[in-house]
């Protein structure tokens, strides 16, 4: 899988790039998702960019901002064009939603792009409600308590460890919806199942109702644990999809807590095999849950070895 369009709906609200002249109108600051793009700009730097966009818009009306591609002609890394947005942060009372990395494969391998620490987005914004961020290479994250998030996304072929053990740390009452696409160790996806731990205990997220564990070559160990995690009472929709999960996965959800309180089990791309997936069915479908088991692969064959993939990893 690789991403081939750009977002379309960011935040509930249409995402509106920015043109490179200022010959055709604009939509009101408020009305869109505001993207900024660099070779829709006629491949000019970042700064010059962002300088138009800060002529052009009234920032102090913006509510949703999403950044694509950042380079021009030669590639660097997120952490100048965050600078960038935390220096005005203040011309940006109305900020509610932030997406980084907007970016296609035809424009850069997710497992390519360079990231930073985004926890400053969330100290300076303390009022934004949705983040998502695309991308896993020279990516952190420290320990935050935030008042006002509610959706907090990483999109990733291989989402660092140390990242998931700080949202496992960060205090956040409003958030209802997370989601962690964990990759593969070899794109820097070192994640563990303890590391999930605190996530799956449920304590540190009062008002989650969604959950995604997803993409991850240990998705069977995941799925062991989610079985029998107190986090599963609370929630409305459980994600475990885009992994490697199994039989052995799959059983492992049938002989732990019932999971007919969910509306939806999102298991796409999958290695399930067809009864498992009928179990599946038949032991939730009765209860009104919405199981999702498209996209069955196939292992593949290496040295006499199947191989079982993620559906994001470059």
């Amino acid at each position: 899988m690789i991403f081939t369009e750009h977002l379309e709906t960011f935040h509930g609200l249409p995402v509106f790039t920015l043109p490179e002249t200022g010959e055709e109108p604009l939509p009101a600051a408020g009305d869109v998702a505001w993207r900024l793009d660099c070779f829709t700009a006629g491949d000019v730097p970042f700064p010059e960019v962002w300088q138009s966009f800060r002529e052009r818009v009234n920032s102090a009306d913006v509510r949703a901002l999403v950044i694509g591609p950042w380079w021009e002609d030669e590639y660097i890394e997120l952490g100048p064009v965050l600078e960038l947005l935390l220096a005005d942060a203040e011309d940006f009372p109305a900020l509610r939603a932030l997406f980084l990395a907007d970016v296609v494969g035809e424009e850069c391998e997710i497992s390519w792009l360079e990231l930073a620490d985004v926890t400053p987005v969330l100290e300076r914004f303390p009022l934004l409600e949705e983040l998502g961020v695309r991308g896993g290479a020279l990516l952190s994250l420290r320990p935050v308590r935030h008042e006002s998030l509610r959706a907090l996304r990483f999109e990733s072929g291989g989402l660092p460890g140390q990242v998931v053990r700080a949202v496992g740390a960060c205090e956040l009452p409003a958030l209802e919806r997370l989601e962690l696409w964990l990759g593969v160790a070899a794109y820097g996806g070192d994640a563990t199942v303890a590391d999930l731990a605190p996530i799956l205990a449920g304590g540190a997220f009062p008002a989650l109702r969604h959950l995604g564990l997803q993409d991850s070559e240990l998705q069977d160990e995941i799925a062991t644990a989610v079985a029998s995690a107190p986090v599963v009472a609370q929630l409305e929709s459980l994600s475990l999809s885009m992994g490697t999960l199994t039989d052995a996965g799959a059983e492992a959800l049938l002989n732990g807590q019932p999971l007919t309180g969910l509306r939806r089990l999102d298991l796409h791309h999958h290695f399930v095999g067809e009864a498992m997936a009928d179990r599946l069915r038949a032991a939730l479908g009765p209860a009104g849950t919405e199981v999702d088991l498209s996209g069955r692969q196939v292992p593949r064959q290496w040295r006499d070895e199947e191989w079982r993939y993620v559906a994001v990893s470059e």
